[in-house]
């Protein structure tokens, strides 16, 4: 195990379905040779809660919980992704027509709903 690497694992974090393990591991595979992982990040999101999503990472950053599996699977998330994504589920949905990673109970960890709070902000 890599100093970086945690131990925790991905489980105890996030629960990511074996769906989407695999579009991940098979994304990675297919990326450019200096791609390493992929990135969950957690962006501000103004009235309707936080941005989640996924990136391709090319190295490690100091600060970086790695989640490594079998078949290349290989998740990093820095500390702010961590404590939003705590209890959450990463899946993947192939319809035929419309692909997409989609991350549900997002908002568990910080015991809210995701809905809006009357900020006084137009959501656009």
């Amino acid at each position: 195990m890599d100093m970086q690497e945690t131990s925790k694992t991905i489980a105890d974090v996030v629960n990511v379905t074996d769906a989407a393990r695999h579009k991940i591991s098979e994304l990675i595979e297919g990326a450019d040779a200096d791609i390493e992982a992929v990135r969950v990040f957690v962006s501000g999101g103004g009235c309707g809660g936080m941005n989640y999503g996924m990136t391709f990472a090319d190295r490690l950053d100091k600060r970086d919980q790695v989640f490594a599996g079998d078949s290349g699977f290989r998740l990093y998330m820095d500390p702010v992704a961590l404590g939003y994504m705590h209890g959450a589920e990463i899946d993947y949905k192939d319809d035929g027509v419309n692909a997409t990673f989609v991350f549900n109970n997002v908002f568990k960890s910080v015991g809210g709903s995701g809905a809006c709070g009357g900020c006084g902000g137009a959501a656009h």
